[in-house]
């Protein structure tokens, strides 16, 4: 696994993580104003940081990157969990259609490592590298959970991606805080949890939680978990 730059001196992840859910917002919005967007698959758990930025910092942009494979259940949630919590997210997607992808390429996901890589690059990190320019964003808020996978287990609250600063405010929150935190906020579950889906992104490189199997299974056949968009794309290394 490629070991991600440490953040500048001023972005202290141990300061950031003795805060407060309320005052990690507002450091972020003391240290980058406006220059900040934050980002949603609209997955199993992304109700909890879209009702947090609702809370909290309602005024930073949302952005979603829209792989053109999403499931058909994530794309009804997405519009639901915009008009629970009255949240505009734009949607950025490659200028590249799925069907001429397949056309020229053929089904990238399924061509091992390599084919993943070139499917990250070209339906996951163009599109956000261009959201993230169009909004002159200096930094971007993800829902990332150390609980989620051994790689996550091993980030920081602040991490530096190219000339971005990624920022986890939910880091460091378990699992029992997550369902907690859902209960007392009434806040709906994706309809693929209650089919077993525990991860959820792409419909042709996502399974369901089966018995024997680790959540990581459940993505890109184990290859690896991440999505394609926490990698450093100056040089395509997915972070894995």
């Amino acid at each position: 696994m490629m070991t991600l730059p440490p953040v500048a001196p001023m972005l202290d992840s141990t300061t950031f993580a003795d805060l407060d859910t309320a005052g990690r917002f507002a450091f972020i919005r003391r240290e980058f104003g406006d220059k900040v967007v934050a980002t949603t698959s609209f997955g199993a758990q992304s109700a909890i940081l879209l009702h947090l930025l609702a809370t909290h910092s309602p005024e930073t942009p949302i952005i979603c990157v829209d792989t053109g494979y999403m499931f058909p259940e994530t794309y009804q949630f997405a519009e639901d969990l915009q008009r629970l919590l009255s949240l505009t997210v734009r949607f950025y997607a490659s200028a590249v259609s799925p069907a001429r992808m397949e056309a020229i390429h053929g089904r990238l996901w399924q061509n091992g490592q390599d084919g993943l890589k070139h499917y990250g690059l070209l339906r996951k990190i163009e599109p956000l590298d261009r959201a993230l320019k169009e909004h002159g964003a200096q930094a971007w808020i993800s829902g990332l959970r150390r609980s989620q996978s051994s790689d996550r287990g091993r980030r920081s609250f602040l991490e530096q991606q190219n000339r971005t600063t990624k920022i986890y405010p939910i880091l460091d929150w378990s699992d029992e805080a997550v369902a907690a935190y859902v209960r007392l906020h009434a806040l709906p579950a994706h309809p693929l949890v209650e089919r077993g889906f525990v991860s959820i992104g792409d419909w042709h490189s996502t399974r369901k939680l089966e018995p024997g199997m680790t959540a990581e299974e459940t993505r890109h056949g184990g290859l690896q978990r991440e999505c394609g968009l926490h990698l450093d794309s100056s040089n395509g290394d997915f972070q894995i």
